[in-house]
């Protein structure tokens, strides 16, 4: 299946890196791909939320899960892998966390994927899964996976990117499958 670029949000300290045109019925699924996200503030989450067709606020109710794994930059034994309970929703209508705790230094930005499946499906809720690499602010390399759906069988049209706390630079692709 081909990916067609839509449109390309490039932030410079911004707050949000909003998505408000371009996803309609014509894919099936839309890929968000981040690169050099960079908070403002250090230890910090990235993190997206969604509105449905005709709806504002980027709060929809969501059910997700978070894993990570990790490795300490030094080498040795301080490396794993786990589920954060703490970054999961149940039927929650905050933003999902993309990153746990990610670093603002220059070697500490964030890069990764968001797949979002027929957004403007009016049967059935929203699934998701997301893919992120990025530094630690304990200079920990982490990798997390997220993945659940957005509760609500309206179609979604908008997805909003910004970090828990903070501005932030990045670079936002949204690309269209099918």
């Amino acid at each position: 299946m081909a990916m067609t670029l839509i449109t390309t949000n490039t932030s410079s300290d911004a707050a949000t890196s909003d998505f408000t045109t371009g996803i309609d019925s014509t894919y099936k699924l839309y890929i968000f791909k981040f690169y050099d996200v960079n908070p403002a503030t250090d230890n910090i989450d990235f993190s997206f939320q969604a509105n449905a067709v005709g709806a504002s606020g980027f709060n929809e109710t969501m059910t997700t899960t978070f894993f990570r794994t990790f490795i300490n930059e030094g080498d040795g034994d301080d490396a794993g892998i786990g589920y954060q309970a703490s970054f999961d929703q149940a039927q929650g209508t905050a933003y999902q966390f993309l990153t746990y705790d990610q670093g603002n230094d220059a070697d500490e930005s964030a890069a990764g994927e968001l797949h979002l499946f027929s957004p403007s499906n009016t049967t059935y809720v929203k699934h998701f899964c997301s893919r992120a690499c990025y530094a630690h602010y304990s200079d920990h390399m982490m990798e997390s996976y997220v993945a659940g759906y957005i509760n609500t069988t309206a179609a979604i049209d908008e997805i909003s990117f910004k970090m828990a706390s903070g501005n932030m630079d990045a670079v936002i692709s949204m690309y269209g499958v099918g």
